[in-house]
């Protein structure tokens, strides 16, 4: 079948930026992880990307091409270019939903606590 000679499909090796979300998720420099898209990061545009903050915190090893981004400053912005919902269980999620997850749990518990709307009753007439 013809994909249009771009299509990356199955395992590959995605590198890890040191310091980044994505590297505390999975804690090593180097992952492997699905694909399943033909859409790339346009190379020509990363250092205007990253030049607005954006953060590239893992490449495909072989290309250099964009995997993995973040944004500073955010509680949790990780977004990937590959499937990990491929590899994640119940019991085992994927390194990027477990600690999506702690991030939402921590900012709740950041946040004051709500307490809940005064309700009137009002007798009909």
């Amino acid at each position: 079948m013809d994909m249009g000679g771009t299509m990356r499909l199955g395992a590959e090796a995605v590198v890890l930026k040191p310091g980044t979300k994505a590297h505390a998720a999975y804690g090593e420099d180097t992952i492997y992880e699905r694909h399943r898209h033909r859409y790339e990061v346009s190379n020509l545009l990363r250092p205007q990307l990253e030049a607005q903050g954006l953060i590239v915190s893992g490449t495909f090893a072989h290309k250099d091409l964009v995997e993995i981004i973040e944004l500073p400053n955010h509680p949790w912005f990780v977004a990937s270019q590959f499937h990990p919902e491929f590899k994640s269980r119940p019991t085992r999620p994927a390194p990027l939903f477990r600690d999506f997850v702690g991030a939402a749990v921590a900012f709740r518990a950041s946040q004051p606590a709500e307490t809940p709307a005064s309700t009137s009753t009002t007798a009909a007439a």
